[in-house]
């Protein structure tokens, strides 16, 4: 999800300054739904920020439109959903992986108190994919509106798997190498 919303943030802003997404820098974090948090603090068109290049309302009706694009980009297709943009998401990591290429991306990683969520929830962060896997995670300085936008994007992620019909099940994100992707059962100790 972090790729594709990140992805589609990016082309929003593009498409309103009329400029190349080439050219546009912008990261989505947490959830892959309304909870997510496009870091506007961060976007830039070629080094400029983007809240010197466009009012705060334009830039909260991105943030609302990046929001809602999965449910926009469906009512376009009428059945089924958005793939090709998710696969080149998914291709984008595991080039990243198999090709050992150090790439800075937003992806779903479980966190062990990092941004201060203790649970070992997978939620959408920054992190570095290289030849072992998920290699690190970027610690970002996030401001106050962030950290509480984030909290909630938490909140919503704890929420869904909570609702799930088996809530300890999740997916671990490449601890090692690709070819150790898991899914993790419930163990007797998450009980």
């Amino acid at each position: 999800g972090g790729c594709l919303d990140s992805a589609r943030f990016r082309a929003f802003i593009a498409e309103e300054l009329k400029v190349s997404v080439k050219d546009v820098t912008g990261v989505v974090l947490g959830n892959h739904g309304d909870a997510m948090v496009p870091m506007v603090r961060m976007a830039s068109v070629s080094g400029v920020p983007l809240t010197d290049l466009l009012s705060a309302e334009k830039i909260a009706a991105i943030v609302a439109r990046t929001k809602q694009a999965g449910a926009e980009i469906g009512g376009h297709l009428k059945t089924g959903s958005a793939y090709y943009a998710p696969s080149r998401g998914a291709i984008e990591m595991a080039e990243a992986v198999l090709k050992d290429q150090k790439r800075v991306l937003p992806i779903a990683v479980e966190l062990n108190g990092e941004f201060g969520v203790n649970d070992k929830l997978m939620v959408g962060v920054l992190a570095r994919l290289g030849g072992k896997g998920m290699e690190g995670i970027i610690d970002i300085k996030m401001n106050d509106d962030e950290k509480a936008e984030f909290v909630k994007s938490v909140e919503a992620v704890r929420n869904l798997v909570a609702g799930l019909a088996h809530p300890a099940l999740y997916c671990v994100v490449a601890r090692e190498r690709l070819d150790q992707w898991y899914v993790r059962w419930p163990q007797p100790s998450d009980q």
